[in-house]
């Protein structure tokens, strides 16, 4: 279990800029937002790639930025744009293998009209990803359908093998639902974690402004998967400079070094 960052966090600088902001400041674990379609060039992938190795970082997930297109990609009715989206999702792919990143972050759909269409949908996503040698994770978002413990644990039974899971704790508080309880549903299906703290002054906040148990969710989380990565993503009005960002990070590392994290 090692503890990252996402370049989201930084948004809205350039992914590089992110990139190198992170890694320069000692994160060697990250979470890769693109953020655009010219961010998937070859040669771009190039430069992300030769950047973590010069600051012997890793990329372990990354996040698109068509989500919010993917209710209209792979759950409508219309097959050839089905089609044409898991084309332009292999992109994706061929980032993540020229990266090493392993874990893809995907949103789901708003309206999804029963869940044995979304599961007949994600399978397919899924067996493309595993054949381009990645895992597709679903993300619970407070505005999709995934927002539901109890719809995790539902596609997760009907999809058993072909199902991976990434569980968001300030999403799981925007829903009203307890984060402990995606552990749960989700479990052999928990692949990986976006976290913050959370209480009064937010549900996106930075490691120790609020009330949120790390350690004993991630003890929990570690039962179900000691191998899950643990990502912090702050949204970049919820910290100051980036040394704050940077002492999240470092006490979460020391919260998941005793299941094999990082001390820093």
């Amino acid at each position: 279990m090692l503890a990252g960052v996402s370049t989201a966090c930084l948004y809205p600088k350039p992914l590089e800029e992110s990139l190198y902001d992170l890694t320069v400041n000692g994160v060697s674990c990250v979470e890769v937002f693109i953020n655009t379609h010219s961010e998937l060039k070859k040669s771009f992938a190039h430069g992300i790639a030769n950047l973590l190795r010069r600051f012997d970082a890793k990329a372990v997930s990354l996040h698109p930025f068509t989500s919010e297109m993917e209710q209209l990609f792979f759950f409508s009715d219309y097959e050839r744009r089905i089609e044409d989206a898991i084309e332009y999702y292999k992109y994706y792919f061929r980032f993540m293998n020229m990266t090493g990143a392993e874990i893809f972050v995907l949103h789901g759909g708003r309206s999804v009209k029963s869940k044995e269409l979304f599961c007949e949908r994600f399978s397919r996503l899924y067996r493309v990803g595993r054949e381009n040698g990645v895992t597709v994770a679903l993300e619970n978002v407070s505005r999709c359908q995934s927002s539901s413990s109890a719809y995790i644990r539902d596609v997760a039974a009907m999809l058993d093998d072909e199902f991976a899971f990434v569980l968001d704790t300030k999403q799981a508080v925007r829903a009203g639902e307890d984060p402990f309880s995606f552990i749960r549903a989700a479990g052999k299906s928990l692949a990986h974690i976006h976290i913050s703290d959370s209480g009064e002054l937010g549900d996106c906040l930075p490691v120790g402004k609020g009330r949120f148990d790390f350690r004993k969710f991630l003890a929990k989380a570690a039962q179900v998967n000691p191998d899950c990565n643990v990502i912090l993503e702050l949204y970049r009005n919820n910290f100051g400079p980036i040394s704050e960002l940077i002492r999240s990070y470092n006490a979460l590392c020391n919260m998941t070094s005793p299941f094999g994290g990082e001390i820093k």
